[in-house]
C-alpha cells in the first residue's frame, strides 16, 4: 500500500468519525423530542482498483422497526374509540344522577308509588292527592328534561364530529406533503429523517383519530387506507367533506365523503367512498357510535319507559270518575276519524250524574252488537240514543267529546264488570284519552289497534323515511314509503317487505296495532329509526311515526303533561268507581270513593307492554335501562383504560428500539473518539514517513 493510500484512508477514517461524532451529538440533542427516531451512520469499505482505500460515509438514517410503528397506529386506534365512548358515557351517567339521588329518574318513579299509596292511607286528602299529581308531573319533567340533555350531548358529538374531521384533513395534507419532501430527499441521496420523524408522528395522531393501514412505497412515500378499506391518501391527496356548523341533535345526518384535492386542501370530485359508519375506528368511529347508536337507543327506551308509564296510569285514570263529577269529557286524537272501523269488543256504561253523584241517566253500549262493520260513528250515534236528551257526544277533527246538556250534571265513563270494552288491550274511555291523567299532543297515548285492512289514511306526497341501522350504527337500508302506497296498513307493511329493507327481516302488525320488526341473520341486531315523517292521517295531526309505534322516539313524551286542571285541583283526579247496578235517582259514586288508588298502586306493580323491549313493570324496565347505562358507561371506562394502556405498551416498545438513549449515545461518542485518534495517529505516522523518505533523497 502506498504512502498517499494510507493517508486515504486515514482521512477517510477521519471524516467517518466526525460524521459519527455529529450525529451522536444530534441524537444527544433531542433525547427528550417527541417522536425522534434516533440516527445511524451507514459506513462501508471503499474499493478502487480491487483495493480498499477508506471508509465511504453514508447519510444518517432512521433506526425504526416499521412493524412497531404499524403497531402503534392500530393501537392507536382503538384507543381513540373507546376513549371517546367512554367520555359520553360518562356523560350520560353523570346525567342520569347518583342510583341514591332523590331528583333521579328511579327515585321519582318510586316517589310515584310511595305517593299514591299515600292517598289511601291518608283517606284520600287534598295534600296526598297534590303530592301523587304534583310527582307524576315532576316525574314528566324528569323524564323530558332527561331526553333533552340525551339529545344535546347527541349535538355535542356531532359538534365533535365536524372537529374531527377537520383535523384529519390537516394531518392529510401535513403527510401528503411531508411524502413529497420524503420522496424528494431520497431520490436526491440525502436523509429523511427530519421529515420521516414528521411523518410519523402526523400518523399517530391520524391513527388515534381513524384507524388506518400504512404502506410505505420503494420512492419513500406512504400510502394510508382506513380500517374500513377506504384510501385516504396515495400519490393524489384525498379530503373528508363534510357540513361543518350543524352541532344539533339529529334524526340521521349525512356520511362523510371522500374527495380528491389539491395540494393546498381544495376540495374536488368525489372518489365514490363514504364514511358512514363505526367501521372506519378511531375517535372518529367512537363519536359515530355515541351519535347514530348509543344516544339514539337510549333515548328511543326512555321514549319507552314513558309510553309504558303513560298508558298505565292512563288505564287506571280513565276506569275511574270524579266527584262531582266533570261536565264534558274531552279526548285527544287518536288517528281515528268517524268513517273508521271501531274495532271494540266488550261493552262500556256512559252515565249523567247530579254533581252529588246521583245518577240521571246511563246506557251501556255493547260493542259486538254493533256489528263487526260498525264505524266510530256508530259509537257516537249509540251514546248519544243512549244518553239523550241528559248528554250527548261528538267526534270532531278526531277528538271525541262527551258533555252533559246542563251545568248541574256531569258525565263519567265506566268498563263493564263482566265484559269490559276492548281495543288493542285498552277500553273505550282510554283509548279516545276521555278521562287521561297524562297528556300529549304529539302521541295518543295508546295503540292504534289497526288491522291489515285498515286504511292508512296518509295523503298524496306524504312521505315517511324508515332506516335500519346494524349493531355499529352503519346502515343497512334505507326507503321511502308515500301517502301513494297502496290504500291500507296492509299495503304499507307489504311495501316494507318488498323493499330493501326487507332483506333484513319481516315487517308485521301485531295484535296491538304496531308495526313490528322481526330480524333474520343478516338484520340480527338492528334497529329501526325514522329521520323524517311528512305523514298526516287524515288531518288528525297524527302520523306514521306516532301511530306505528315502530319506534318508541315517536312516544309523545316531548308535550308531555299532566293537565293544569288536576294539578290545581285535587278533586280533579279520577279515584271514585262508577256504581254500575245504581238505578236512576240512586247514588253512584259514593261520597269518600277513593278505590282508584289502590288500583294506581296495582297498576304500577303490574306488567306493561313496552312492544319489542318486551314486558315488564314500569320501575323494573327503569331499573334495566339504568343500569344498562351504567353498565356500559363501566365497561367503556375499563376498556378505554385497558386500550390506553397497551397503545403505551406499545409505545414504549417502539421508542425503547428507536428511541435515544444517553448511555449508549456517550459510549458510542467515547468509541468515535478513539476512532478519531487512531486515524489521526496513522496520518502522523504517514506523515512521518514522508518526511523520512525526503531526507533519505
Amino acid at each position: 500500500m502506498s504512502i498517499n493510500s494510507i493517508l486515504s484512508s486515514a482521512m477517510s477514517g477521519l471524516a467517518a468519525s466526525q460524521a459519527g461524532m455529529q450525529t451522536v451529538s444530534t441524537n444527544i440533542a433531542n433525547v427528550s423530542t417527541p417522536g425522534y427516531a434516533r440516527q445511524k451512520v451507514s459506513q462501508s469499505a471503499s474499493v478502487a482498483g480491487g483495493n480498499v482505500n477508506g471508509v465511504v460515509v453514508g447519510e444518517p438514517a432512521r433506526v425504526a422497526d416499521k412493524f412497531l410503528e404499524n403497531a402503534v397506529y392500530q393501537r392507536a386506534g382503538n384507543a381513540g374509540r373507546t376513549d371517546a365512548a367512554s367520555t359520553y358515557l360518562d356523560r350520560l351517567q353523570a346525567l342520569l344522577g347518583a342510583p341514591d339521588s332523590a331528583s333521579g329518574l328511579s327515585a321519582r318513579l318510586t316517589a310515584i308509588s310511595s305517593s299514591v299509596s299515600a292517598i289511601a292511607g291518608l283517606q284520600g286528602s287534598p295534600e296526598a292527592v297534590a303530592m301523587f299529581t304534583g310527582t307524576v308531573s315532576d316525574t314528566l319533567d324528569t323524564l323530558s328534561g332527561l331526553q333533552g340533555d340525551v339529545a344535546n350531548l347527541q349535538a355535542d358529538v356531532e359538534g365533535e364530529v365536524s372537529d374531527t374531521v377537520d383535523r384529519v384533513n390537516v394531518l392529510l395534507r401535513k403527510i401528503h406533503d411531508l411524502n413529497g419532501e420524503v420522496s424528494r430527499l431520497q431520490g436526491l441521496g440525502l436523509t429523511t429523517s427530519g421529515p420521516s420523524d414528521e411523518r410519523m408522528s402526523a400518523l399517530e395522531e391520524l391513527s388515534g383519530l381513524v384507524d388506518v393501514s400504512v404502506r410505505e412505497q420503494p420512492d419513500g412515500r406512504v400510502t394510508i387506507d382506513t380500517g374500513s378499506g377506504q384510501v385516504l391518501l396515495d400519490k393524489r391527496l384525498r379530503q373528508l367533506s363534510y357540513p361543518t356548523g350543524v352541532s344539533a341533535s339529529q334524526a340521521s345526518y349525512a356520511p362523510i365523503d371522500i374527495r380528491f384535492a389539491d395540494a393546498d386542501g381544495t376540495m374536488k370530485a368525489s372518489t365514490g367512498e363514504k364514511i358512514d359508519s363505526t367501521a372506519v375506528g378511531g375517535k372518529l368511529g367512537g363519536l359515530i357510535d355515541m351519535r347514530d347508536r348509543a344516544l339514539p337507543n337510549f333515548s328511543e327506551q326512555l321514549g319507552q319507559l314513558f309510553s309504558g308509564l303513560a298508558e298505565t296510569l292512563n288505564k287506571v285514570a280513565n276506569e275511574g270518575t270524579t266527584l262531582p263529577p266533570p261536565q264534558v269529557l274531552t279526548g285527544q286524537a287518536n288517528g281515528l276519524v268517524g268513517s273508521d272501523r271501531l274495532g271494540f269488543t266488550g261493552k262500556a256504561t256512559f252515565a249523567v250524574l247530579a254533581k252529588d253523584g246521583t245518577l240521571v241517566a246511563k246506557t251501556t253500549v255493547d260493542f259486538d252488537a254493533l256489528g263487526a262493520g260498525a264505524t266510530v260513528d256508530d259509537a257516537v250515534a249509540a251514546i248519544n240514543a243512549g244518553l239523550a236528551p241528559t248528554a250527548s257526544a261528538s267526534f270532531t277533527d278526531g277528538v271525541l267529546s262527551i258533555g252533559a246538556a246542563s251545568s248541574s250534571y256531569g258525565v263519567a265513563v265506566a268498563q263493564d264488570t263482566d265484559a269490559p270494552s276492548d281495543r288493542a288491550g285498552v277500553g273505550f274511555s282510554q283509548f279516545f284519552g276521555l278521562n287521561n291523567l297524562i297528556r300529549s299532543n304529539d302521541s295518543a297515548l295508546a295503540p292504534s289497534g289497526f288491522t291489515a285492512d285498515d286504511p292508512h289514511g296518509f295523503g298524496a306526497g306524504e312521505t315517511v323515511q324508515v332506516v335500519l341501522r346494524d349493531a355499529s350504527g352503519k346502515v343497512l337500508a334505507s326507503q321511502t314509503l308515500s301517502g301513494d302506497t297502496g290504500s291500507t296498513w296492509g299495503d304499507l307493511v307489504a311495501d316494507l317487505n318488498a323493499g330493501s329493507l326487507g332483506d333484513y327481516g319481516t315487517f308485521a302488525l301485531d295484535d296491538r296495532g304496531r308495526v313490528a320488526f322481526t330480524a333474520n341473520a343478516a338484520g340480527a341486531g338492528a334497529t329501526v329509526s325514522i329521520p323524517s315523517d311528512s305523514t298526516d292521517r287524515y288531518g288528525t295531526g297524527l302520523s306514521f311515526s306516532a301511530l306505528s309505534g315502530l319506534t318508541g322516539a315517536a312516544s309523545g313524551l316531548r308535550t308531555a303533561e299532566v293537565p293544569a286542571a288536576i294539578l290545581t285541583d285535587t278533586t280533579r283526579l279520577p279515584l271514585a268507581r262508577l256504581q254500575l247496578d245504581a238505578a236512576v235517582g240512586q247514588k253512584a259514586i259514593g261520597a269518600g270513593d277513593i278505590r282508584g288508588a289502590n288500583a294506581f298502586v296495582d297498576a304500577l306493580a303490574a306488567t306493561a307492554d313496552f312492544g319489542k323491549d318486551g314486558k315488564a313493570t314500569v320501575s323494573m324496565f327503569a331499573n334495566r335501562l339504568l343500569g344498562s347505562a351504567g353498565s356500559q358507561a363501566s365497561l367503556a371506562k375499563t376498556a378505554a383504560a385497558d386500550a390506553a394502556a397497551r397503545l403505551s405498551d406499545t409505545v414504549n416498545r417502539r421508542d425503547s428500539y428507536s428511541g435515544v438513549n444517553i448511555d449508549e449515545e456517550l459510549a458510542q461518542m467515547v468509541v468515535l473518539q478513539n476512532s478519531y485518534s487512531a486515524s489521526a495517529r496513522v496520518m502522523t505516522t504517514a506523515s512521518q514517513m514522508y518526511d523520512t523518505l525526503l531526507n533519505m533523497l
